[in-house]
């Protein structure tokens, strides 16, 4: 019996350890990966399209131009799909993400220990998280600023639709209650996990387009600070 008991106790101990390892480990790349760059070569393009990242300090979006010469958001989610959004709203903001998260979590107080695992793990489907904005973002320590090029800005434009489920050749909307009368849900490609989080979506979107940002920001302090 006490034999018994002291190997459960080393088994536990070695699993203590190496979990502790693990995060230590994910911790340390999650720190030191965005101060490692991409696309650092000089770009010499007319940069004339501002875009935003945004984050509520822990999700990161987009916020592109509603229209502009290249693209015309609202004929992909039109207004009518959202309760209280007309022609005088003149930004979208867009973010990816769990769709257990989005659906089931609109505050933490209901966030349930299986939504966590099945997102860590990616054990889950994800979604597209769309929301209408009257007004340019106000630039602080949670929202930049970037210019981009007409270039940078189609292959973010092939990112986005890339990460959308299509039928018949329109994004899926998600019947489920938005967080407010501006926005809704879309089905999306791909599984959230620890590895690719909503940071990390972002930060391959700014890396398709040839933003510099950090190799892998699966936290929200990753984006911000390294995109530039």
């Amino acid at each position: 019996m006490k034999s018994i008991l002291i190997k459960s106790l080393k088994y536990l101990f070695k699993t203590i350890l190496i979990f502790t390892a693990v995060v230590f480990i994910y911790l340390a790349f999650a720190l030191l990966l965005p101060y490692i760059k991409v696309n650092m070569a000089a770009n010499d393009s007319p940069k004339k399209i501002e875009i935003f990242v945004l984050s509520n300090g822990v999700h990161t979006d987009l916020v592109l131009p509603k229209i502009n010469e290249y693209k015309n958001w609202a004929s992909v989610f039109p207004h009518s799909d959202f309760e209280k959004v007309d022609s005088t709203f003149n930004y979208v903001a867009m973010g990816w993400g769990d769709k257990g998260f989005y659906l089931e979590t609109p505050t933490w107080a209901d966030l349930k220990v299986s939504t966590a695992l099945k997102a860590a793990f990616g054990l889950s489907t994800s979604a597209m998280h769309i929301t209408y904005r009257r007004y340019r973002p106000n630039e602080n320590d949670l929202c930049k600023s970037i210019f981009i090029s007409e270039k940078q800005y189609q292959l973010l434009i092939q990112y986005i639709e890339s990460s959308f489920q299509f039928r018949n050749y329109k994004v899926i909307k998600i019947s489920h209650t938005g967080y407010n009368k501006c926005d809704c849900f879309y089905e999306a490609n791909g599984c959230y996990s620890m590895f690719k989080t909503c940071n990390v979506w972002t930060g391959n979107a700014l890396k398709k387009a040839n933003i510099k940002v950090g190799i892998w920001t699966p936290f929200h302090q990753g984006v911000l600070g390294s995109v530039e």
